[in-house]
């Protein structure tokens, strides 16, 4: 393990220069790691795993879109696909990456298939830390692990391929065999992460649920759409108020500051771009505050598991999902986004 200085706090990671790739294939030699689920971080995992040189085996729905897109991938029917359960007998480390809404339905199922000595992984800590709304208690007698790549399971596979990784966080709950925290490492190396930080599965769940509701998508979603109003109510074209608030933030900014970080992009931005920032960083900071803190308390709470879980088990939540993507696809804001897309591709094929 390296101790690293983040921002003046010492943290101990693990990188792939304290556990070589090597070193969790001779770990893992024996096991055969079933991966069920191929919808979000399934693929992007198993299909790693898999070239990493590791012993996988995919279970999904038989009768789902999943199921053929993990032909198409190579898995084979009857060899290395199989349906959830029985996927799930056949291995000896579980990854239970189905959605939170489908591990709660497949849980009785699945917890049969749990026997002594075997291992439980997931990527999210919400089925275990609101096991009170979830009814899942794994037996006392296997492993209970976590692996949360920091990011889709599509950029992980992707950096993957290009030779990178996705960093992760890694978790232990349940330690039955002495052996858990190196089967946790073991697996995060394999998946492809590009360095490992340990948590808990309640800090992995708190800040996740937070996360995703805030600046990753929610405050991002909702405070692109106030800006977009606010400069076309003040009589700027679509195309203009997209390219100011969407088009220069994904295609130049956030690139940069991922690469350099933000005290780079105020450098070397111009004068008036600096000063403006700075002058108006803190007021966004104040008024955001308030919003994030009421954010943890009802994820801290479980309220936003609880609701959920209501939502995501009733019958037409697909189908009242859709109509509220549909309003999102169809706003002024993201058809002029479509178009945008579109001229941006246009503009790379160009012939100099």
């Amino acid at each position: 393990m390296a101790t690293i200085n983040f921002g003046g706090v010492d943290e101990t990671v693990i990188t792939r220069d304290e556990f070589p790739l090597f070193k969790a294939q001779e770990f893992l030699k024996d096991d055969t790691i079933a991966v069920l689920g191929y919808g979000v971080q399934g693929p992007g995992q198993a299909l790693n795993l898999r070239d990493n040189g590791f012993n996988v085996i995919v279970g999904q729905r038989e009768d789902s879109a999943s199921w053929q897109k993990a032909v198409e991938d190579g898995w084979v029917p009857g060899e290395t696909l199989f349906g959830l359960e029985e996927a799930a007998e056949r291995g000896t480390i579980v990854c239970y990456l189905l959605s939170d809404a489908g591990q709660i339905a497949l849980w009785p199922a699945i917890k049969e298939k749990l026997t002594p000595g075997k291992t439980l992984y997931f990527s999210h800590g919400f089925g275990v830390t609101f096991n009170d709304q979830t009814g899942i208690v794994p037996p006392k007698d296997i492993d209970v692990i976590l692996v949360a790549p920091k990011g889709s399971g599509t950029s992980l596979r992707r950096l993957f391929v290009a030779g990178g990784g996705l960093n992760s966080s890694f978790a232990i709950f349940q330690d039955a065999s002495g052996e858990a925290f190196t089967k946790a490492t073991a697996l995060g190396i394999g998946v492809g992460s590009g360095y490992l930080f340990q948590t808990d599965f309640k800090k992995e769940v708190y800040s996740d649920l937070t996360g995703e509701r805030g600046v990753l998508m929610g405050a991002l979603a909702g405070i692109i759409e106030a800006q977009y109003q606010v400069l076309r109510q003040r009589g700027h074209s679509p195309s203009e108020a997209f390219n100011e608030t969407v088009e220069e933030l994904t295609q130049s900014l956030v690139p940069l500051v991922g690469e350099n970080g933000m005290d780079w992009m105020f450098a070397n931005c111009s004068v008036t771009a600096q000063r403006g920032a700075l002058d108006w960083k803190g007021k966004f900071r104040e008024a955001t505050l308030p919003v994030l803190n009421d954010l943890y308390d009802s994820v801290a709470s479980g309220a936003e598991a609880k609701r959920t879980i209501e939502r995501g088990s009733t019958p037409d939540y697909r189908e009242k999902l859709q109509e509220e993507l549909k309003e999102v696809r169809e706003s002024e804001l993201w058809q002029t986004g479509a178009k945008v897309r579109e001229l941006r591709s246009n503009t790379t094929n160009v012939e100099a």
